[in-house]
């Protein structure tokens, strides 16, 4: 049995077309990437096993912690996609303490899907949410590319391996 390595990632910086948005946003939710199904129902099976059918839609929010006006003008236009970055320090350790920090990035292409209403209250700051459509969505750590999907794009790579080669040369494309 090999020494006990823990990663911590407690932090993070938000970047907005490429502009730094430190100190504004609370929390960053970035995409899940989750796999649709297919059943296939089919004689002589016991069961109906499921196929992997595409990816859902990536969304992502962003949680400020109060009212910015020149970053929320970015976020109220619905047609134009803002490029998104978060980056953070992965910290490794081990019996002896902090071994590594190394970098994690993810990239975002997005659009706006609502303008966010407030919640006032008493002693509080406002809560504001931003809700994103996500088109492009890559993780990096220690600059190894961990996943990357691009919806318009036909891409899906999960360590630089492009899973969907099989079928874009099987549909000419």
């Amino acid at each position: 049995m090999g020494a006990i390595k823990i990663n911590r990632v407690t932090n993070a910086n938000v970047y907005v077309n490429g502009n730094s948005i430190l100190g504004q946003a609370e929390e960053v939710k970035v995409p899940e990437v989750k796999h649709k199904g297919s059943e296939h129902k089919a004689l002589g099976l016991i069961g109906s096993p499921e196929f992997f059918a595409g990816i859902d839609k990536l969304e992502a929010t962003i949680k400020w912690n109060s009212f910015y006006a020149d970053t929320l003008k970015l976020f109220a236009d619905p047609f134009t996609s803002l490029s998104l970055q978060a980056r953070a320090s992965l910290e490794e350790y081990g019996s002896t303490g902090r071994t590594a920090e190394k970098p994690v990035v993810i990239y975002l292409t997005a659009q706006s899907s609502n303008f966010p209403s407030a919640s006032f209250k008493q002693h509080d700051n406002v809560d504001v949410e931003s809700t994103l459509r996500c088109t492009y969505y890559k993780m990096v750590i220690d600059g190894k590319d961990i996943i990357e999907v691009d919806i318009m794009a036909n891409i899906y790579k999960v360590g630089g391996v492009d899973m969907l080669a099989g079928y874009k040369a099987n549909i000419g494309g």
